[in-house]
């Protein structure tokens, strides 16, 4: 089964970048206003991006530190149980309450493992907001490319970037990011559809699999890094 880091895989090889796009997904609303015009969608989008590179270029202090600091920005600024929901697609309708709660625990865990083990392979990338358009009332697309410094040595054309931000009674609140034009919840959710298609509606198998892949990702963290 792939997953949203293996999608991004696809798209380009430094999966740190996947981090910094996917803090917004689903992002929990901290953004009120009377009126929400593109230019406060765009602004919305790139005061967070700013702050999460801020925590992942700030290396005075020790990796455990930071790495904490970057765990509860994440865990402070998205809705880790909505995302779950979302991407467990028409399951949760079949499934227990006991298996849901199980599935939403495992998805968190995974997400956090994501997350840390891509901070030290941070390498100055960043995301610039370069536009947004309103789709429909209160419905945002905002555009931005990923700059990335070694790509930039290496005369490659920067990655754009979609959020789809929406006026949530007031406040913004992002649904879902866009990579080179894959939408990535989206494609979560057909990812885990797939796998339950193959394992006979199995919420347990699928939370199995997400509990080895967390300890995958956690065994790969603690393996020294690779010498030259």
């Amino acid at each position: 089964m792939s997953t949203l880091p293996g999608i991004l895989r696809s798209s380009w090889s430094r999966l740190t970048a996947g981090a910094i796009v996917m803090l917004f997904a689903f992002a929990q609303p901290v953004l009120a206003a009377a009126s929400l015009p593109p230019a406060s969608a765009e602004s919305f989008v790139q005061t967070n991006v700013d702050r999460g590179l801020a925590i992942l270029s700030n290396h005075r202090i020790p990796d455990d530190a930071r790495r904490e600091q970057f765990r509860d920005f994440l865990t402070g600024l998205t809705d880790i149980k909505r995302i779950a929901m979302f991407t467990l697609g028409n399951a949760r309708r079949t499934a227990t309450p006991d298996q849901v709660n199980s599935f939403i625990d495992a998805f968190r865990d995974y997400a956090v493992a994501v997350y840390e083990t891509r901070l030290n392979q941070y390498a100055g990338q960043s995301l610039k907001v370069t536009g947004a358009t309103e789709r429909a009332p209160g419905d945002f697309i905002v555009t931005t490319v990923l700059v990335d410094p070694l790509g930039q040595a290496k005369n490659e054309e920067p990655i754009e970037v979609d959020f789809r931000v929406l006026n949530d009674n007031g406040h913004f609140v992002v649904i879902d990011a866009s990579v080179v034009g894959v939408w990535l919840a989206i494609e979560e959710r057909d990812q885990f559809t797939a796998f339950l298609a193959q394992n006979n509606n199995n919420v347990p198998a699928l939370v199995s699999h997400l509990k080895d892949l967390t300890a995958k990702l956690r065994a790969d963290e603690d393996k020294p890094a690779p010498t030259h």
